[in-house]
């Protein structure tokens, strides 16, 4: 069974830090681009960063500099670190990845950043 498992989300202050980890089973996730996405209340689900198979990284303008996507291909797992959190960064948080010419997605983790 192909499954993207996230974890790490949680209540932060602003300011602070949290790693997202993306757990892969069924699917080797090294073989193709990776992303991070994210969807607050009310709003669309936007990239936040995103990580091709053979290691460059893509982020929006408004993502640069307080996010850092990686992956760890002996475990498998995609990360995203995040740093200088702000309240408006509050959303649940989802990684992404193609499978078979689908784009599969992971069930999300909630990030809540307090003022």
């Amino acid at each position: 069974q192909v499954q993207l498992v996230e974890a790490g989300g949680g209540l932060v202050q602003a300011g602070g830090s949290l790693r997202l980890s993306c757990a892969a089973s069924g699917i080797i996730l090294s073989i193709n681009s990776m992303g991070w996405y994210r969807q607050a209340p009310g709003k669309q689900r936007e990239l936040v960063a995103s990580l091709t198979s053979g290691g460059s990284t893509i982020y929006p303008n408004s993502m640069k500099g307080r996010f850092t996507i990686s992956r760890d291909n002996a475990k498998n797992t995609g990360y995203l670190q995040m740093d200088s959190l702000k309240p408006e960064d509050t959303a649940v948080y989802y990684c992404s990845t193609d499978y078979n010419g689908m784009r599969i997605w992971g069930k999300g983790t909630l990030v809540t950043v307090s003022s």
